[in-house]
């Protein structure tokens, strides 16, 4: 874990209220592993830092991307190329991911997609299969693509063997719930191959989402990995702000997170997140 003042390489609102931001600190990108995240000081009047996943990470600079949903994200989203940010990571633990290639569904809902694409890129050059899974509400929350190319010119979804959108009102892609297109592809996925076990899955989205997969019965012998996006102090397991409730007792998502099995939270007893 560092604390670098980091350079703003660019800053673009990708789709209304979203941006994406590169920054360059060869320190904390040599050490950033996906599903890790920063916390990020946002001005001098914002008390606590905002927490950010990584996204992508090129040559000494990586990216975050999010969506402005108060003051701190508000001021973060206005800063230009050439300010400085005050940084402070890596953070948590990592998405782990499997010896040898296998199929690897990456599961999003909404802006859940901000961890994931840094997942893609890793496990797409240890030769890993990479299907993707966006659900959103409507057209409009959808990622555009084409979108911004990282410093290597790589376009954003590169990284992805297989892309599948799901709108919840059907104005693009599949209608309905990202999870039900979710258990169509693994049902197929299964009787092809036919070893339950060569599938993994990886997800980051909403509350609802995740009690959805938890009950899925296609899941429930699979590798399945979760990234939660919780409300955070300190970001370093000091404050207990961020603490779950897990089959092993209670956790904090920040220090022993934000990366965890699907099957080891207790998702009854969440009821925000």
């Amino acid at each position: 874990m560092k604390q670098v003042l980091s350079l703003v390489v660019s800053n673009t609102e990708v789709m209304p209220g979203v941006h994406l931001i590169w920054l360059e600190s060869p320190q904390i990108a040599s050490l950033a592993q996906p599903g890790q995240f920063i916390m990020v000081r946002c001005g001098e009047d914002t008390l606590l830092r905002r927490p950010l996943s990584f996204h992508s990470v090129v040559m000494g600079r990586f990216a975050v991307l999010f969506t402005v949903i108060g003051r701190g994200t508000q001021w973060l989203s206005q800063r230009q190329t050439g300010d400085i940010l005050d940084i402070l990571g890596p953070l948590g633990n990592s998405f782990t991911l499997p010896n040898t290639p296998q199929e690897i569904l990456l599961v999003a809902g909404g802006i859940g997609f901000a961890p994931l694409r840094f997942l893609a890129e890793e496990a797409n050059r240890q030769g890993n299969r990479v299907t993707l899974f966006m659900g959103v509400p409507k057209r409009s929350k959808l990622l555009p693509s084409p979108i911004l190319e990282d410093p290597l010119g790589h376009e954003l979804f590169a990284a992805f063997h297989n892309i599948f959108r799901v709108t919840e009102d059907g104005s693009e892609g599949y209608k309905g719930m990202v999870t039900d297109l979710l258990v169509d592809r693994l049902d197929k996925v299964d009787r092809l191959v036919h070893i339950k076990d060569t599938t993994q899955v990886f997800a980051c989205g909403p509350l609802p989402m995740y009690k959805t997969m938890s009950g899925l019965p296609l899941l429930k012998n699979k590798p399945v990995q979760v990234s939660l996006e919780v409300r955070m102090a300190c970001g370093r397991g000091f404050c207990y702000g961020c603490t779950i409730k897990t089959k092993h007792g209670l956790k904090k998502v920040c220090a022993d997170g934000p990366v965890f099995e699907l099957d080891d939270i207790l998702w009854d007893e969440l009821n925000s997140l």
